[in-house]
């Protein structure tokens, strides 16, 4: 098929859109509070929320980056709570050809959601603990997955080697990244104060993790 006349001045180049665009973001946003070794993580998230600001909402252990980077070296999996983290992260980055688990649909979630009274999202944790310990866990979608996370852990379920929790929301979202970020059990975190979130910002999170290089 022929390319259709160019009506706009734009920038249509892959690679020079990407490079302004991090140039862009390290230009203009306040990475002052960002601890050493996660601007990478910071720009990343930037990039897919298209929102400098959220640096001032943005919460990274000082353990985070290092955790994350050593258990993905070694070969743990990624638990994710939601498929749209899972198609956002990119394969080819990971170190070790790392297991990207989401369990939401697994047949026996509806079960237990029932069995619970409880959230598919937060049934589907339940089914991780098999893979958790030493996992890298990033949560993007639902906020009582990452409840039921913490609860589970609680409750004796094995420790993650750290948590990305971002979910999004207007229900539960920011009091769950509280619960997060004062997690009890010295497990590294992330998460962005507040209602916003999603699994564009999880799945970025990750693949500044997997490789810190931004191309």
């Amino acid at each position: 098929m022929d390319r259709p006349p160019k009506l706009y001045d734009y920038l249509d180049d892959g690679q020079q859109i990407y490079r302004r665009s991090f140039d862009t973001i390290r230009d203009e946003a306040d990475l002052d509070g960002v601890p050493a070794g996660a601007e990478s993580v910071a720009v990343r998230m930037i990039h897919a929320a298209g929102d400098v600001d959220i640096t001032a909402d943005l919460r990274i252990h000082p353990r985070l980056v290092p955790a994350a980077r050593a258990a993905l070296q070694d070969g743990k999996p990624l638990l994710v709570d939601a498929t749209m983290i899972d198609a956002g992260i990119t394969r080819r980055r990971l170190p070790a050809d790392n297991r990207v688990i989401c369990r939401l649909h697994d047949p026996r979630v509806a079960e237990i959601a029932r069995a619970w009274g409880t959230t598919r999202s937060a049934a589907a944790v339940s089914l991780w603990t098999e893979d958790l310990d030493g996992a890298v866990v990033a949560i993007g979608n639902a906020p009582t997955a990452l409840f039921t996370l913490l609860e589970l852990i609680a409750a004796g379920a094995p420790r993650p080697a750290a948590i990305i929790g971002v979910p999004v929301g207007f229900v539960g979202s920011a009091e769950s990244k509280q619960a997060c970020a004062e997690n009890p059990f010295d497990i590294p975190y992330l998460v962005v104060e507040g209602r916003r979130g999603g699994s564009a910002m999880a799945a970025s999170a990750i693949n500044a993790l997997a490789r810190e290089a931004e191309l």
